[in-house]
């Protein structure tokens, strides 16, 4: 067989090859070639490492106890709704064993200067009231049918304005007394304030570790004030043994106290969920206790022409009449259920005990009258306060033409119950809070005291 012809590309290939090999053998490439497969590489050895396991913490077991067991206040989370309702604890108020029995004035002031002063005054002020037989039958100016008040009379003086207490007031109180003008005010911080309106000095006492749920001075005595508190404690404080006396305690939450008119005898206070007790300081115990409402209970007032018919007010969202003669088998049924949309702040009758108005969180203040209170009126208001300020709770004037009520705007709304609306807002430069709780003085038409969350109050009077 013939052998094939090399075409010229080929034969320039084994040219080159050849060229290269003759190249690489003058370097002697070949051999250091065979040098270097033959070469045994040594491994490098690797450090190894072993992960330390840190060993796991055990869960420790802990055992639970209630606040009261070890001897730490509630906190305020009974202030839901009221805020309430939940209020965070600041730095300053901490945590501590709270005196349960008898508390001296003087471990609990706080007050820089002496209250010797003060001290006496009441003294002066509960044996004025005795020789007069206030509180003994004597009649209160909203009973005495007072002069029509002219609401553009209203102004507030720079002078009436003082900060009574630290941090937010949730209870406020003019004293009963037709001579002196002195406004009484708790915190939620369990402080407890006392001022003369239009001087320089306040006292301050902390009676309590928690809000201050109720302030009733005595009509009779002036020299006894009871105070109650989200604690649940009830303290006397007596001015003449110069003490806050220990008078009851509960394992509950006493979120209201209140007292008939000319009543010396019984307390009446709101306890825990729904609950309404008598205390009767004749035998130094309860005599009555109710389950009345789902929720905690408000506020509780007291017809005029007959105390035994008692109005509360519930965060389940209903506001009851009661007829607290009538029982059976220990339960009380409700003679009228007034039911909102959400929680109701307040029920208050009128002066003359034939109007009932309620304040709740739906944004609606209603006013009922009528001999069976069936005639409603429905007032829209903003009451959406939030956690930081007290709630509003419209409180009425000196008869049963006005309410006040606080407004979000730093003012205070004036809503008419005869035309069913707000009629005027109290305003002034004078006002750096928004007013949320109020009393008026029982002897002095037009004086009005708003109590703000900064723990400011401000007096109103008529010119």
């Amino acid at each position: 067989m013939a052998p094939q012809k090399i075409t010229e590309y080929e034969r320039k290939r084994l040219e080159n090859i050849r060229r290269n090999d003759e190249m690489m053998a003058a370097l002697k490439l070949h051999s250091k070639a065979t040098q270097l497969s033959n070469f045994k590489r040594q491994r490098v050895g690797t450090k190894s490492y072993v992960a330390k396991v840190k060993p796991k913490p055990e869960t420790p077991i802990v055992i639970r106890r209630s606040l009261r067991t070890r001897g730490i206040p509630p906190d305020s989370k009974g202030l839901e709704g009221d805020t309430v309702d939940s209020v965070a604890t600041p730095v300053e108020t901490e945590p501590s064993v709270v005196n349960s029995g008898p508390l001296s004035m003087a471990d609990a002031r706080e007050s820089t200067h002496s209250d010797a002063a003060f001290v006496q005054s009441l003294m002066g002020l509960a044996q004025e009231a005795q020789k007069l037989g206030i509180g003994k039958g004597a009649s209160l100016l909203n009973n005495d049918s007072p002069s029509p008040l002219g609401l553009e009379s209203l102004y507030l003086d720079p002078e009436n304005i003082a900060r009574l207490v630290p941090g937010r007031i949730t209870s406020v109180r003019f004293f009963p007394s037709a001579t002196v003008k002195v406004v009484a005010a708790g915190s939620k911080f369990g402080n407890v304030g006392f001022w003369s309106v239009g001087e320089s000095e306040v006292h301050l006492y902390r009676p309590h570790r928690a809000p201050i749920s109720g302030i009733l001075v005595q009509p009779h005595c002036y020299s006894k004030i009871y105070t109650s508190c989200y604690d649940g404690i009830l303290r006397l404080m007596d001015v003449e043994k110069e003490i806050f006396d220990l008078v009851f305690e509960s394992d509950e939450s006493i979120y209201i106290l209140s007292q008939p008119p000319n009543e010396a005898n019984c307390l009446y206070f709101g306890e825990g969920s729904g609950g309404l007790t008598i205390w009767d300081n004749r035998i130094g115990k309860r005599s009555s206790h109710w389950v009345l409402h789902e929720s905690r209970i408000n506020t509780i007032d007291f017809k005029s022409e007959n105390p035994h018919i008692v109005a509360t007010s519930s965060s389940d969202g209903t506001a009851c009449i009661w007829d607290l003669r009538y029982t059976d088998a220990d339960k009380l049924t409700a003679l009228r259920t007034f039911t909102h949309k959400r929680s109701v702040q307040s029920a208050y009758f009128s002066p003359s005990g034939c109007s009932l108005a309620t304040t709740s969180l739906d944004n609606t203040i209603r006013i009922y009258n009528g001999v069976n209170l069936e005639d409603e009126a429905v007032i829209h208001h903003n009451n959406l306060t939030g956690r930081w300020l007290s709630t509003f709770r419209a409180k009425w004037g000196w008869d049963d033409t006005y309410l006040f009520v606080g407004n979000m705007k730093r003012g205070v709304d004036v809503v008419s119950a005869v035309e069913r609306k707000t009629v005027m807002t109290l305003e002034s430069p004078h006002m750096s809070a928004i007013p949320c709780r109020f009393d008026t003085h029982s002897y002095e038409v037009g004086m009005l005291v708003g109590a703000t969350s900064g723990g400011q109050v401000y007096v109103w009077t008529s010119r």
